[in-house]
């Protein structure tokens, strides 16, 4: 009779353990998992501060900006611009401009992106460096490049010539909002304001 007794208790004894060795495995999947995921959301928040950082840090500021008058209009503008204190540096060839008017809103790409495209289905603007540095990249606060945005009087791209977008001359009195974004995705707006009348003047302060 106490030979029976103790037989049941080890086939007791044996499957408790199974279930024991079962119910650590499934917790040490299970912590595997979770250290997995607390991995990944860690590597995400990082990219995502990272990437918030820069759209907040990297700005691109106006020092000047100045418009090209033709025919009682104006039909260019050229900008001064440089990288704001902090920024990193900004290529402005990888940097796209909205140009945004009464009657039109246009992406503006550099025109070195598209070079080998067809001229008359692209709407872009050209650097030049002013000081001893890139003619497209910002790297220090103290260079300075001048950004072309050229138009063309009759509303259309000039044939032959991709420095121009599709939209007609500022006359005056009108506006326009250029909404430049560089490659990190921080924005810059710049509002462009022709004076009134023009007169005789080359160029104005716009």
């Amino acid at each position: 009779m106490f030979a029976d007794s103790d037989s049941d208790r080890g086939q007791v004894g044996i499957g408790t353990l199974i279930i024991f060795i079962a119910l650590v495995l499934v917790a040490a999947v299970a912590a595997g998992v979770l250290i997995n995921t607390a991995g990944f959301l860690q590597s995400s928040a990082e990219s995502t501060g990272s990437e918030a950082q820069s759209q907040v840090s990297n700005q691109i500021d106006v020092v000047s900006a100045s418009g090209g008058v033709g025919d009682e209009a104006v039909d260019n503008v050229t900008m001064t611009v440089k990288k704001s204190p902090g920024s990193d540096p900004i290529d402005l060839e990888d940097s796209t401009i909205q140009f945004t008017s009464d009657n039109d809103d246009i992406t503006l790409v550099h025109d070195g992106v598209n070079e080998d495209a067809d001229e008359d289905e692209n709407n872009v603007f050209s650097t030049s460096a002013i000081t001893d540095s890139s003619d497209t990249v910002l790297a220090n606060t103290s260079d300075r490049v001048e950004v072309t945005i050229n138009m063309d009087t009759d509303g259309d791209l000039l044939e032959g010539n991709s420095e121009n977008i599709d939209a007609g001359s500022l006359e005056p009195d009108s506006g326009v909002t250029l909404r430049i974004v560089d490659q990190s995705g921080a924005t810059t707006v710049y509002g462009v304001n022709v004076p009134s009348p023009l007169g005789d003047r080359d160029v104005v302060m716009v």
